[in-house]
C-alpha cells in the first residue's frame, strides 16, 4: 500500500508539494478549509497575475533581506527560470514586463490554477474542501472539522501550507499558531507586512475627500533605518484615507514596521521630484510668478499639479507661497510620520511564522518529525513584485521533496 501524506492548504506552496510528492510515487491528500483551491492566489492574480521576477539571482536573493539565507536553496533549486518553465508544461507562455516583473501573457491566474489543478487530480492528487484542520491527534495524526462532522487523519507525513495570517476571508486565519506552539515549535508573532500605513496627525478633509485612491509618482521615498543606513529607492504609492500604501510602500514595509516598534513611530521623506536636482526646483520656485496663481506657477515652471501639490500644501500650509526655499527644500524632502501599519488582515502578506531554528534543512519541523511546513507561514517575508510567489512555489517544492526523502520516496 502507498504512503500517503496529508497536505493541509491549497495555495502555491501547498498544491507545489503535492505535485513533487506525487511525482515521488507517493499518494496524495490535499485538504483546504475552502470550497475550492487556490482563493488567495486567485485574488492576488485579478489585476494581472506576477508570477515572478526577471532579476539576476543574486538580486533576486536579496529582496529576503535577513531570511535569504534561509530561502536560497529553495530559489537555487526552483527559480524564476524553473516556475517559467512550470509554468508552460501546463500551457501557460509568460513575458517579462517593462519593470522587469514576469506574467502570463493572458495576465490571468485562473487559466494557470485551472490546468494545475487537473494534473494533479489527473495524477491521482485527492482534494478534500470544506476541511479545517483543527488540532491533533496522536504523533501526526490531525483532527478535521468537515461539512459531516469531526474526522481524524492519520497520514505518513504531514506538509502543512496555512499560510500567515492576512486576507483571513481566504483562508489564512493563523488559527494554526497554537498547535504548532503546543508541540514545542517556536512561532514569531504573525505580524503585517506589504501592507500601508497610517500618518500622524491624519490627512485633513481637503486632501482626503478630493485625493484618496490617487498614486504619487515618480517619487523617491526615504527612511532611517536606525541601523546606521537610509533606506532609498523610487516607485509610486497610494494616498488613502489614513495614510499611504502601493509598492513603494509596500517594499519599505519591513523597515517602517520595524522602525515604528522600536521608535513608536517613523518618519520618512519623499522626494516628489526625482528627477530635477534640487537647485534647478528652487531656481524655479524662486523665479517671479506675475499675476499667474500659484498653483499656475507649479505648473508651469515644474510641471507639478495635483496630488503633489495637495502634499505640499498639507505640510506647508497656505503661506508655502511665501518661502521659495521652504517650498524647494519640501519638493525634495516631504516629511511624513507614520503612526502604525494597517491591521494584519488587511496586508497582502504576513511577517513572522515558523522560526527557522524550529525547522531541519528539508523544512522538517524538529520537535514534530515527519510533519514540514512551506509557503507564508514560515518566518520570511519579502515584497510584492513576484517575490512571494516565487518562494511559496519553491519552498513547497521544497518541503514536498523532503517529505518523500524522510519516507524513503526519493
Amino acid at each position: 500500500m502507498a504512503q500517503r501524506v496529508a497536505v493541509v492548504g491549497a495555495g502555491p506552496a501547498g498544491l507545489m508539494a503535492a505535485e513533487t510528492l506525487s511525482q515521488a510515487g507517493v499518494a496524495v491528500d490535499v485538504y483546504d478549509r475552502m470550497p475550492s483551491a487556490g482563493r488567495k492566489f486567485l485574488l492576488a492574480g485579478k489585476g494581472g497575475l506576477n508570477l515572478t521576477h526577471s532579476e539576476p539571482p543574486q538580486a533576486f536573493l536579496g529582496r529576503y533581506g535577513e531570511r535569504r539565507a534561509a530561502v536560497a536553496p529553495w530559489l537555487e533549486a526552483f527559480g524564476a527560470d524553473a516556475l517559467r518553465t512550470w509554468a508552460q508544461g501546463l500551457g501557460i507562455d509568460t513575458f517579462v514586463g517593462s519593470s522587469g516583473r514576469i506574467f502570463p501573457k493572458d495576465m490571468k491566474a485562473a487559466p494557470l490554477l485551472r490546468a494545475w489543478l487537473h494534473r494533479l487530480r489527473e495524477a491521482g492528487v485527492r482534494f478534500h474542501m470544506r476541511h479545517r484542520w483543527t488540532g491533533w491527534a496522536g504523533e501526526r495524526g490531525l483532527t478535521m472539522d468537515t461539512p459531516t462532522g469531526s474526522t481524524v487523519v492519520q497520514p505518513d507525513a504531514v506538509v502543512l501550507a496555512l499560510g500567515g495570517g492576512s486576507w483571513s476571508r481566504l483562508g489564512s486565519d493563523g488559527a494554526w499558531v497554537p498547535w504548532l506552539v503546543e508541540r514545542g515549535v517556536a512561532v514569531q508573532p504573525l505580524l503585517p507586512a506589504n501592507c500601508g500605513f497610517d500618518v500622524a496627525p491624519g490627512w485633513s478633509e481637503h486632501l482626503r475627500s478630493r485625493f484618496a485612491g490617487q498614486p504619487v509618482k515618480p517619487v523617491v521615498l526615504s527612511v532611517d533605518t536606525g541601523r546606521g543606513e537610509r533606506w532609498v529607492r523610487q516607485g509610486e504609492f497610494v494616498l488613502t484615507d489614513t495614510g499611504i500604501e502601493g509598492s513603494l510602500v509596500y517594499a519599505a514595509s519591513s523597515v517602517l514596521r520595524e522602525a515604528i516598534a522600536v521608535r513608536g513611530s517613523v518618519d520618512i521623506h519623499l522626494d516628489l521630484m526625482p528627477d530635477w536636482p534640487a537647485e534647478r526646483v528652487l531656481a524655479e520656485v524662486a523665479h517671479p510668478r506675475g499675476s499667474r496663481s500659484w498653483a499656475s506657477h507649479l505648473q508651469s515652471r515644474l510641471g507639478l499639479k495635483g496630488l503633489k501639490v495637495a502634499l505640499l500644501h498639507e505640510v506647508l500650509g497656505p503661506s508655502a507661497k511665501d518661502e521659495p526655499v521652504a517650498v524647494a527644500a519640501t519638493l525634495k524632502a516631504l516629511p511624513l510620520r507614520l503612526v502604525s501599519p494597517r491591521p494584519l488582515d488587511e496586508a497582502i502578506s504576513t511577517a513572522g511564522g515558523v522560526g527557522f531554528d524550529s525547522l531541519d534543512e528539508h523544512l522538517m519541523l524538529r520537535p514534530v518529525p515527519g510533519v514540514f511546513c512551506a509557503g507564508e507561514m514560515l518566518d520570511w517575508e519579502a515584497p510584492t513584485g513576484g517575490y512571494l510567489l516565487t518562494a511559496c512555489f519553491a519552498s513547497g517544492r521544497w518541503a514536498g521533496e523532503g517529505a518523500a526523502r524522510w519516507l524513503g520516496a526519493a
